[in-house]
């Protein structure tokens, strides 16, 4: 050390060892100063802690890894270190499921081939996953049948009116029962009225909602009596999912005259829905 002029075993320039360290020689250029330091291992492991995925003994000083004891971890820690037994990473494929989950068969669904000859991608229905965790496929298409009639004999002959009137109605709410999906109603309304039609003249006609369905007027020289025919009309509508329509069918009767008379009415109202796809 020039500057503290150190030469011939004198020197001018002091240097005390501090903690954990020591210092040895003169200084001369012979036998110079060396600073040696020494760790303390109780302050470094102060500075030191544990965090996710691994463990610290301050007491010893080793620092290892954490491994979880939660149930299915696979990890483990042998002579060389952490790895996964390869057995470890596969699993027991339950119902609708193949594969064991190892890189040669990965776990995939059990699918069927597609039988029909519409486009899978344009026409296949949806799989979803629900807020349980379970999965669902596309609602069923779901139909209902209902119906409501009419049977009326009058306790005496009742005149056919001269203009159309809706002598009956008979009213059907049709319900759809699929919440999802609107339905599709086929109505189906008959009528049947049976007329007495007095000789020279007696006529009468008979409808359904104001659509005249049969007439028929007698010009014979007897009486004819429970003249009659079913008539019957087909009809659809759309009713909204989870929703109900109403439908009416009005017997309405017209032409009357000759003193024409009738004396029974029977009418039907018969829906069949279903739902439709999507």
């Amino acid at each position: 050390m020039a500057r503290c002029q150190c030469g011939g075993g004198d020197c001018n320039c002091v240097v005390q060892a501090g903690e954990n360290t020591t210092v040895t020689g003169s200084g001369s250029t012979i036998n110079p100063y060396t600073v040696s330091a020494v760790t303390n291992c109780v302050e470094v492991r102060s500075c030191l802690s544990a965090g996710p995925g691994v463990a610290y003994d301050p007491s010893t000083g080793v620092i290892a890894a954490d491994v979880s004891a939660a149930a299915g971890n696979n990890l483990v820690i042998d002579g060389d270190g952490l790895y996964v037994p390869a057995g470890a990473a596969t699993v027991n494929a339950g119902c609708g499921l193949l594969g064991d989950g190892s890189a040669s068969s990965p776990v995939r669904a059990n699918t069927q081939a597609w039988p029909f000859s519409c486009d899978l991608e344009d026409q296949g229905g949806g799989v979803y996953c629900g807020a349980d965790g379970s999965l669902y496929a596309d609602p069923p298409v779901r139909q209902s049948f209902q119906q409501t009639s009419l049977d009326l004999t009058p306790t005496s002959p009742r005149t056919v009116p001269s203009s159309e009137t809706a002598v009956q109605t008979v009213t059907l709410t049709i319900r759809n029962p699929d919440p999802c999906r609107s339905g599709n109603a086929i109505v189906f309304r008959q009528a049947d009225v049976d007329f007495t039609l007095p000789a020279d003249g007696g006529q009468a006609a008979m409808g359904i909602n104001g659509d005249d369905l049969n007439y028929l007027k007698n010009t014979g020289t007897t009486s004819m009596t429970a003249w009659h025919g079913q008539h019957n009309v087909l009809h659809n509508y759309t009713v909204p999912a989870g929703g109900t329509i109403t439908v009416n069918l009005d017997v309405t009767l017209s032409r009357g005259s000759g003193g024409a008379t009738w004396t029974r009415l029977a009418a039907v109202i018969r829906a069949w829905l279903f739902s439709n796809p999507i």
